[in-house]
């Protein structure tokens, strides 16, 4: 019997997530054979087959920067758009929150989906670039009531004294988009993530998993990677 370190009996949450072995289910196969000369393509595949295996916020993505002490940060947002032809993964955010400044300091990111039902994650990272201003607008007025009075509705990520104070904000931009629904928040911007290096990694229950990996230089690279 082998002996469990101390502080890692089964009662531990240490003993729990052993209980639990990751990729412990059927999943897909991945071919790197059959992949496209381009990570786009390939993306947009993988996506459209989480929507339809009804992996929930298939489209929801880890967007990871550093703050002007070189440390990182990361947060969950939302994919808009994917520019296959140009391998760029757009999303949107307002340029006075912490990810708008820390992009505004170092237009360098990383972008990371998972799909666990079906074991498969994409990690993006390159340049980011900001959109005019009339793209940015007319993205915003396709958002819902609710995620435009959000943005109307004080600095993101400030302090505040209650949930009551944010309550009273985010009414009262609800009543002011109202009486004018072309209004767009002044900040918002739509990013592009321009890719320069794309993983796909297809997870194995046996941990043979399967990971290809696009790099950009004039013309894009595929290499086989480790496990």
């Amino acid at each position: 019997m082998v002996e469990q370190p101390e502080g890692l009996g089964s009662g531990t949450v240490a003993g729990l997530l052993r209980e639990r072995p990751p990729m412990d289910r059927a999943l897909p196969g991945f071919d790197p054979a059959q992949a496209p000369a381009a990570p786009g393509p390939l993306f947009v595949e993988w996506l459209l087959g989480a929507l339809a295996a009804g992996v929930p916020d298939a489209q929801v993505a880890t967007l990871s920067t550093v703050d002007e002490d070189g440390l990182p940060d990361a947060r969950m947002l939302v994919l808009r758009d994917v520019d296959t032809e140009g391998a760029g993964w757009l999303f949107a955010g307002d340029t006075d929150s912490p990810k708008g400044r820390q992009l505004t300091a170092n237009p360098r990111a990383a972008l990371t989906f998972y799909w666990p039902a079906l074991g498969r994650q994409v990690r993006i990272r390159g340049e980011v670039e900001s959109a005019a201003p009339e793209v940015s607008a007319a993205e915003f007025l396709t958002r819902s009531p609710g995620a435009r009075a959000a943005a109307f509705s004080g600095p993101q990520s400030a302090p505040m004294a209650s949930a009551a104070e944010y309550d009273a904000d985010f009414t009262a931009a609800l009543t002011r988009l109202a009486a004018d629904p072309a209004l767009v928040a002044p900040g918002h911007t739509v990013y592009t993530l321009r890719a320069t290096t794309v993983e796909f990694w297809q997870g194995d229950r046996d941990r043979r998993h399967v990971r290809l990996c696009y790099r950009r230089s004039a013309d894009w690279h595929r290499a086989l990677l480790r496990p």
